[in-house]
């Protein structure tokens, strides 16, 4: 820390601050495709885990399935994501990114990347690293589930 920054709170403080600045900004980026920041969560779940059930993606992200419903609707109705049905279970539906769907994640991946860059202009690469690891034993000491955002579970 430079000491020119009178601080007013701890770190608890300083991680929500920085976490609801990094977000707003993030969303405001986002938005110029067309994109809410759930949006860009659950196209890149599922483009990790194609095919993926909207069960597992409704357990993953610890809501009912019934708001992954809710969630994927737009995505569906964008033409971005795509819903089968399962040929091991014709009760499930299956979820895969459309061709569409590609070609925005490669402009979700420009803007993320502009973002993080944005956020961490003040850190050298070995700051950004350190900083990285001291979050991620926070995140696990605190039982976050690695990618995903605390705020899916808001109805």
């Amino acid at each position: 820390m430079t000491g020119s920054r009178k601080q007013l709170g701890g770190v608890a403080f300083l991680l929500a601050q920085l976490g609801a600045h990094a977000a707003n900004r993030f969303a405001e980026r986002i938005g110029e495709l067309g994109l809410t920041p759930v949006d860009v969560g659950l196209l890149r779940m599922i483009a990790v885990e194609p095919g993926r059930s909207q069960q597992s993606l409704a357990a993953e992200l610890g809501v009912v399935p019934s708001r992954v419903t809710a969630l994927i609707d737009p995505l569906d109705r964008a033409g971005l994501v795509e819903r089968r049905r399962s040929k091991e279970d014709r009760r499930n539906y299956e979820l895969h990114l459309t061709d569409k769907a590609g070609e925005v994640m490669a402009g979700i991946r420009q803007v993320a990347t502009a973002h993080e860059g944005e956020i961490c202009t003040a850190l050298t690469d070995l700051q950004r690293t350190h900083l990285m690891g001291l979050l991620e034993l926070i995140a696990d000491q605190q039982g976050l589930t690695p990618g995903v955002h605390p705020g899916y579970r808001r109805p």
